[in-house]
């Protein structure tokens, strides 16, 4: 039995079960629909009075609940995920560092409500922020820090457990610049 979700969210699910059953590479069908959803998404915005924020979190939603439909790989979402949304945000003029903090925050809650791999999901997100700070021109530990705060602040919603296996995530991406960088 299918859950009731918003038609955006329900679209985005669909056209994410799409993509991953007909590709091989799981990050580049991810992260080329997401793109296309993200700065379709965007432009929609101002013409029917969505938030910024709620089209992050129909994004991550769709993308989770599309790839746990289809048995993706959780790392592999979080990181096609978060590379998708910065190339949109990079197309749609959005700020970068916003999306990718909002991005894992979003993912985060998403992967939850599913009852996802909580640490392969941040190590995605983590990886993919890296590979992604070219496309919006910022040091990858600027990107590394945006996106381990919006993972973790969605973590400590969820508590101590959550908070613990987000954390082993982000550190496990991206060991030598989590140490100096992400302190929360």
């Amino acid at each position: 039995m299918k859950a009731n979700h918003p038609p955006k969210m329900e679209w985005a699910t669909q056209r994410i079960v799409a993509a991953i059953r007909g590709s091989r590479d799981v990050v580049q069908a991810i992260g080329s629909t997401v793109t296309e959803l993200f700065t379709k998404t965007m432009k929609e915005t101002g013409k029917v009075g969505t938030s910024v924020t709620e089209v992050f979190t129909g994004v991550a939603d769709g993308v989770v609940r599309g790839a746990l439909e289809v048995g993706a790989d959780l790392g592999q979402v979080g990181k096609g995920l978060m590379l998708g949304v910065l190339c949109g945000a990079r197309e749609a003029g959005t700020d970068g560092i916003n999306a990718i903090s909002q991005t894992a925050a979003a993912a985060i809650h998403a992967t939850a409500t599913v009852g996802g791999d909580l640490q392969q999901a941040a190590i995605g997100l983590m990886q993919g922020a890296i590979q992604g700070a070219k496309e919006i021109d910022v040091p990858s530990e600027v990107a590394v820090k945006a996106a381990a705060d919006g993972a973790l602040k969605a973590a400590e919603k969820l508590g101590p457990s959550a908070m613990d296996t987000v954390r082993a995530g982000v550190h496990k991406a991206s060991p030598d610049q989590a140490k100096e960088r992400v302190t929360v």
